[in-house]
């Protein structure tokens, strides 16, 4: 991984101390589950994405006040 020149951490304000390697170099953005409130929320949004009921099931998260899509192991159709 390539350093900052400290010229460069003086014009853009930055402390000398740190990296600041995510500041000029893109990273890929994070991808988290899917969430929704309310479980007709979620097959609304499968039925959008084209999947059918076999293809995900519904998994309870947040003490039970959210709901998150989980695909189906292509491997293991009984997997969950």
């Amino acid at each position: 991984m390539a350093k900052i020149h400290t010229l460069v951490k003086r014009r853009k304000g930055l402390g000398t101390a740190h990296g600041h390697y995510c500041y000029f170099h893109r990273i890929g953005k994070r991808h988290r589950p899917k969430t929704f409130n309310t479980e007709e929320a979620v097959n609304a949004w499968a039925l959008k994405q084209g999947l059918g009921p076999e293809q995900y099931y519904i998994k309870s998260v947040k003490h039970n006040k959210r709901f998150q899509v989980v695909m189906h192991d292509r491997k293991d159709k009984k997997s969950f």
